[in-house]
């Protein structure tokens, strides 16, 4: 089992990927969700979600099914920051790892079909700079890097049918497009591939666009791997009843990327000096990192005020943060822990204010009675932030891409 501090460290490299992508700006071919990918109906979906603590990973994952007929579950992650979808199948050319769930076997689907090099699909893969080349038989290759480039996945771009939900509740996804890993290098968990909802043409949401009516998808994220909360794809819940919403932020350089302005944070309901300039960078709401990057200048100052309201517990040190939470406490001997509110103030008419829950403040290292603020500092004030897993957990997370807003709605789940 990896400890803590090895799951984090995948938490770095992700954090490294976003900024590369960023600042590479590169340009991302558009076009919707295009192809010819069908859903049987055309409602809304939920599926449930789950941390995956289990499955050896700090993000959240959802069960699926491919294949006609229909193959054995799938778990896999959601991944507001990437576009393509992929799972692990055979065979296995390379850095095959140990997986909960059997490979996928195309063999056995009679809906399975790798796109070709002279597809249209294969032609966007290249666009937007996600094709690895063509096989020796024609067949489009496809490749998807994350981390600092030395963790990633490649293997054949193919479509399928796709089942979501349960069985008396399943939505039917024809001829959705995927990568069918052979091949990876630095991925680590017990998941069998990844689910992307970025909002490019290749994500899980723009391909199933059309019939839904709709790019507005939102999800809850529960707050132990105990508890369930759920991912709907379409219009449900899209209303302004109980939301807390701020204007999106989209980039056509890097379309997958939902954005929003952070103006301020308050702890214990006292909002920090922090001048507004220190977030001009934006932040990017990312379901695939863990831990909220803030900008240096704001995390100095969250820290700081945290350690103020929690004078009363013996700080820990560093170390005990595994070297990447630095503002840690030692609970040992505690029954309860009494802190003081953060909460995230974003743009939006008066300021939309996001009161973050228990337990997305503080993380429980492996030594269960040291706690850490979940914020650490970007590399400087002038690098784009990210809003992690843990500080939306128990919210109502809407992208409403269409009306051009992020919504939270406090105890979805």
């Amino acid at each position: 089992m990896p400890t803590l501090e090895e799951r984090l460290h995948r938490d770095k490299l992700r954090a490294a990927y976003i900024h590369r992508k960023l600042s590479r700006g590169k340009k991302q071919g558009g076009g919707g969700a295009g192809g010819d990918v069908v859903v049987q109906q055309s409602h809304a979906m939920t599926v449930p979600t789950t941390l995956g603590t289990s499955l050896d990973t700090l993000e959240y994952v959802i069960t699926v099914r491919l294949g006609s007929p229909p193959g054995k579950s799938q778990t896999m992650l959601i991944d507001t920051g990437s576009d393509i979808s992929w799972v692990r199948c055979k065979p296995c050319w390379q850095q095959c790892r140990p997986q909960v769930d059997p490979l996928f076997d195309p063999s056995l689907s009679s809906t399975y079909s790798p796109f070709s090099c002279s597809s249209a699909a294969c032609a966007q893969l290249f666009q937007e700079g996600n094709a690895n080349g063509c096989s020796s038989s024609g067949q489009c290759q496809y490749i998807a890097m994350y981390g600092d480039g030395s963790v990633g996945t490649t293997g054949t771009y193919s479509s399928d049918t796709l089942a979501l939900g349960s069985n008396s509740n399943t939505v039917v996804v024809s001829k959705f497009r995927f990568g069918c890993s052979h091949a990876e290098t630095g991925i680590t968990g017990l998941t069998a591939g990844l689910m992307g909802l970025g909002g490019g043409a290749q994500s899980l949401v723009s391909q199933t666009a059309g019939t839904f009516g709709t790019t507005a998808f939102s999800y809850c994220l529960p707050p132990t791997p105990s508890s369930s909360g759920f991912l709907t794809l379409g219009a449900a819940g899209t209303s302004s009843a109980g939301f807390v919403k701020t204007p999106m932020l989209r980039s056509s350089q890097v379309p997958a990327f939902y954005g929003v302005r952070l103006e301020a944070i308050r702890v214990g309901g006292r909002q920090l000096s922090i001048p507004t300039t220190v977030f001009s960078a934006g932040m990017i709401m990312d379901s695939g990192t863990v831990v909220t990057r803030l900008p240096p200048t704001a995390y100095s100052s969250l820290s700081s005020a945290f350690k103020a309201g929690m004078k009363q517990y013996p700080p820990a040190p560093s170390s005990a943060g595994g070297g990447f939470l630095d503002t840690c406490f030692d609970m040992s001997g505690q029954s309860s822990v009494s802190m003081p509110t953060v909460a995230l103030v974003f743009s939006g008419a008066g300021g939309a204010v996001v009161n973050l829950d228990a337990s997305g403040i503080l993380l429980q290292m492996e030594t269960s009675s040291i706690f850490c603020l979940a914020f650490v500092a970007t590399s400087d004030d002038g690098s784009t932030g990210i809003i992690g897993n843990v500080q939306q957990r128990t919210f109502q997370v809407l992208y409403d891409v269409a009306g051009g807003a992020v919504g939270f709605k406090a105890g979805a789940c």
